[in-house]
């Protein structure tokens, strides 16, 4: 036995140490390529020896760095005015780690190679300074999708300016001044703020025209660029829309129109409204039926509509004794009347302080309605954006909103069985008690929705996830995931913060585009105490608030995998909470620590 369990640490091991050679020989012949394609005129590589035991030895090259001598992977290359020449030097695609490349002060000729985000796929820093570089600026460079800095000033770039590259979500540096460059500079570069990229950084290319260089374009100049912007629009979205959205956004338009139209007449149409019985899933004190909603909601009247999404629309229902429900009555869906039970037996099983508590249900032919407890302090979007702004909740009330809201969803990532997905957390499927206390609302409904359409909805229209709260990885893969949902209360954590709106944010500078990707600008340039809600700053509590906004900042990461999980958020958010006498400790105690697995994630993850 005791052999069986050596051997088997032995396999490991040796399997271990093959791989970490084959990654340290990848780099090794990273490197060889690399001085084999280049002229080295000083011989300022002759250290660049590749004997046996190379794998061993590339981090002390010249030039060189690496992550740590130990694991053998060249992080940088930086060879500056090393008297080099030649094409653009081959190899660089085994040096998987690469992040920084500075080639500048050389005499390298010819074009950049249009892969070479693909060769570098991690490259943060990119140096062509003062080179004899020519041709087009690649438009690939758009692909280098972690890429801070890119410097090709004084080189021989010539036609337009790629307009894509602006649009890199990292990049805080760009210089390509002192080229042959032609052509109006696309909006792209000025379009998040006219100071994002300085002047200087277009200069010394005498075909360069438009903001923010000093030369003016001429009419024709424009004219040709709005052709050109027309037909790239169209195209593209003709391509991306026409085959997979066309069809289904016609058929759901129609199918919302009809409900639209038909929103005060559906309910009477229902036969013998008084013997169909309303599923309640604690003893009630009277038996509710469907005449008794009807009557509660004056009808379904319109005047009645408390609030409206992709999932239905909801009705304020004020019962004979005076108590206030909420009436949601869903889109229609496919689900069986068999499945819809099980659905709503599972979901009303559902207990939380933090969650707004499923009722009862009711099925009337076709129509499936959602009885919930009506809040009466509304939504936290009508709480920060409604049209009183003066009444906009203090500190300690957004923090006690904040706490209780990533308790609850925490609650439903971790504690439930399965786990439930939320998919369309935002400040408005937040709502508040009489006492502001937070009940995240809509929790599993994404399974009694059409999937097609709730896809489509998410990236198109924003119904089922608005657009503003969708975390980027869902536009490619049309996969809900815990990760998403952490993004999403990533954003309403800034909106707490900065007092903005997740979709429109209003500026004096006139920014134009969501409120990730204004604090985010803000962020990289070292101004994030400008996002914060006039009415919180300088009251004392700065360093909290700062500490909040990290939070949110981690919860809305590009990278899925680094952000927190929601049990995470919540223990990082509760210490702040502690400063202001706002605890949460009871609820503490029903969440699981346990990371889920994806197989865990059933509900919305696989379907809907």
């Amino acid at each position: 036995m005791v052999w069986c369990r050596t051997y088997g640490l032995f396999c490991v091991t040796f399997l271990l140490v093959a791989r970490c050679l084959v990654l340290a020989e990848d780099d090794s012949q990273c490197l060889k390529d690399f001085k084999a394609s280049v002229v080295d005129p000083n011989n300022l590589l002759s250290d660049w020896l590749f004997g046996d035991s190379s794998a061993a030895s590339v981090c002390s090259f010249t030039g060189v760095t690496c992550w740590n001598p130990q694991e053998n992977k060249v992080l940088g290359l930086k060879l500056q005015n090393f008297g080099l020449s030649g094409d653009f030097p081959s190899g660089l695609a085994q040096c998987k780690a690469l992040q920084d490349l500075d080639l500048s002060q050389n005499a390298f000729t010819g074009s950049v190679p249009s892969d070479l985000c693909k060769q570098v796929p991690y490259i943060t820093s990119l140096d062509l300074s003062q080179n004899m570089f020519s041709g087009s600026i690649p438009s690939t460079l758009q692909d280098c999708q972690y890429l801070q800095s890119l410097k090709l000033q004084q080189n021989k770039f010539s036609g337009e300016l790629p307009g894509g590259i602006a649009i890199l979500s990292k990049l805080t540096t760009i210089d390509v001044s002192s080229n042959l460059l032609s052509g109006p500079i696309p909006s792209t570069f000025t379009r998040s703020s006219p100071d994002a990229f300085p002047a200087s950084a277009f200069d010394g290319n005498p075909g360069l025209c438009g903001p923010p260089s000093t030369n003016s374009c001429s009419s024709k100049s424009n004219t040709g660029l709005i052709i050109g912007i027309s037909i790239s629009a169209v195209a593209v979205v003709a391509i991306l829309c026409a085959v997979s959205v066309w069809l289904v956004l016609i058929r759901s338009r129609k199918r919302q129109l009809s409900l639209l139209k038909d929103e005060d007449k559906w309910a009477k149409r229902i036969k013998a409204p008084k013997s169909i019985a309303v599923s309640l899933f604690e003893r009630p004190l009277v038996i509710m039926k469907f005449s008794d909603l009807f009557a509660a909601t004056n009808g379904f009247s319109k005047d009645n509509i408390i609030g409206r999404g992709s999932s239905g629309t909801v009705f304020k229902a004020t019962l004979v004794d005076g108590s206030l429900l909420a009436v949601k009555r869903l889109q229609p869906t496919s689900l069986s009347n068999k499945d819809f039970q099980a659905e709503m037996e599972t979901l009303g099983k559902l207990r939380h302080k933090n969650l707004v508590p499923l009722l009862g249900y009711c099925s009337a032919g076709t129509e499936r309605l959602l009885i919930y407890k009506h809040m009466v302090s509304g939504s936290l979007r009508e709480c920060l954006h409604g049209p009183n702004g003066e009444n906009k909740p203090d500190w300690t009330t957004r923090l006690k909103i904040a706490i209780g809201s990533a308790c609850g969803l925490a609650w439903l990532h971790h504690s439930c069985n399965p786990r439930i997905i939320h998919r369309n957390i935002s400040s408005n499927s937040i709502l508040l008690d009489e006492e502001y206390e937070p009940k995240i609302s809509d929790f599993g409904l994404a399974r009694l929705m059409n999937p097609v359409d709730t896809h489509i909805s998410t990236v198109v229209d924003g119904g089922f996830g608005d657009l503003g709260y969708v975390a980027p990885e869902y536009a490619r893969t049309l996969v809900a995931t815990l990760k998403g949902d952490v993004y999403s209360f990533g954003v309403v954590l800034l909106e707490l913060a900065t007092g903005q709106k997740a979709n429109d944010v209003s500026t004096d500078h006139g920014f134009k585009g969501n409120l990730v990707e204004w604090v985010s600008f803000l962020r990289s340039h070292g101004r994030v105490e400008e996002v914060l809600d006039m009415t919180l700053k300088g009251a004392g509590f700065d360093d909290e608030l700062n500490q909040f906004l990290r939070v949110g900042f981690a919860c809305t990461g590009v990278n899925s995998k680094e952000r927190p999980s929601m049990f995470e958020v919540y223990q990082l958010l509760v210490p702040i909470g502690k400063k202001f006498n706002i605890t949460d400790d009871e609820s503490a105690a029903y969440v699981d620590i346990d990371t889920p697995s994806e197989a865990d994630e059933l509900i919305v993850a696989k379907n809907g």
